[in-house]
């Protein structure tokens, strides 16, 4: 009997690794959908609430066009048939049809910073991961295998409680092989490039307009071009751009890698666009660690990801269910959640 297999894909970056896992499972039957949710996320999200993240705007029309476009199987929200294992790019939302399901979940790129949310979502169980945004990927442990793009990274999840036995170091496609970029794609050379990530609220507006400044001062004269993060209103962000650089060339669409090749320096707010430029040996300007993110940098593995991702996932296929489900069963570690709830009661009789 062929087994079925779901990849549930998200923004167009996450769609292009699904699709090139995908390519090494063709002797099963392969079908796609585009990132959904239930309940109240998926309410909202029909009302256009939620277009500035993958359940809706670009990101869901970038996916649906790059899925017809290459003839994929659409089956939206994975309701056409029963499925032997599912792949997904994120664990923020784990909709209900796939938690008791064979998962393989899929680093997508940079994580972000562990903020006071994180924490709150961490020790709290009953806020949604999302709140913390990618800081709280792999928290859910409703998967089987979790395959991510280092030994750092490794490292990073299994602090944040990722049970070891779960995580593969495989390296993740797009991101392991910067070597191979091509430069022809993108004519321009010698210039400065910067890419945004886009401003969510009043405080980032502002910090926008200092990002702004030190772009203009650390081109001294040089080209300098935008490379506009997909959810960023391109008019608005046009406006505030070239009010402090006037020639600044803007750009909202084509690939970032071959940008990043031909640049003489890249600039970042919070973008995995920073390792490429690490890897490719770029002066960087950025608000990250770079020490932090060189330790995390995706292996260069030529291109070899998105085979070790099939590969492994092969023998989750073939796993008795019941046997997955098992291993699943939360462990908590209470010493860790002791010790977090004494550092608050502390700074409370401070």
């Amino acid at each position: 009997m062929t087994r079925n297999i779901l990849f549930i894909c998200g923004s167009l970056n996450q769609t292009q690794q699904m699709h090139q896992i995908s390519k090494h499972l063709e002797k099963y039957n392969l079908f796609f959908s585009p990132y959904y949710a239930d309940g109240i996320e998926d309410l909202a999200s029909q009302f256009g609430l939620l277009n500035k993240t993958v359940l809706g705007g670009r990101h869901l029309a970038d996916t649906r066009e790059y899925l017809y476009s290459h003839g994929m199987q659409v089956d939206y929200r994975g309701q056409g048939r029963n499925y032997d294992l599912v792949f997904t790019c994120s664990d923020l939302i784990v909709p209900r049809n796939i938690r008791r399901k064979r998962v393989v979940l899929i680093q997508e790129g940079i994580t972000t910073s562990e903020n006071p949310l994180y924490h709150l979502v961490r020790w709290g169980k009953v806020f949604p991961r999302y709140w913390a945004n990618t800081s709280a990927t792999g928290l859910s442990h409703t998967y089987d295998l979790f395959c991510v793009a280092s030994e750092g990274y490794h490292n990073l999840f299994i602090r944040k409680g990722v049970r070891p036995e779960r995580l593969a170091v495989t390296g993740i496609p797009n991101f392991d092989n910067f070597a191979a970029v091509d430069r022809s794609e993108f004519p321009y050379t010698n210039y400065v490039l910067a890419a945004t990530s886009p401003a969510g609220n009043l405080a980032d507006v502002f910090r926008r307009e200092e990002f702004i400044r030190n772009c203009v001062g650390v081109a001294a004269g040089r080209q300098l071009i935008f490379k506009l993060h997909p959810l960023e209103d391109f008019t608005k962000a046009a406006r505030q751009i070239h009010k402090y650089a006037p020639y600044a060339i803007i750009l909202n669409r084509g690939k970032v890698n071959p940008m990043i090749a031909n640049a003489d320096a890249v600039i970042t707010q919070y973008s995995s666009c920073t390792y490429v430029a690490l890897a490719l040996g770029k002066e960087i300007h950025t608000m990250l660690n770079l020490e932090e993110l060189r330790l995390l940098t995706p292996i260069q593995n030529s291109g070899d990801s998105a085979r070790r991702i099939a590969e492994l996932s092969r023998r989750i296929l073939f796993t008795p269910l019941q046997i997955l489900l098992q291993r699943r069963q939360p462990q908590y570690d209470w010493g860790r959640l002791e010790a977090w709830v004494r550092s608050f009661t502390k700074i409370g009789n401070q």
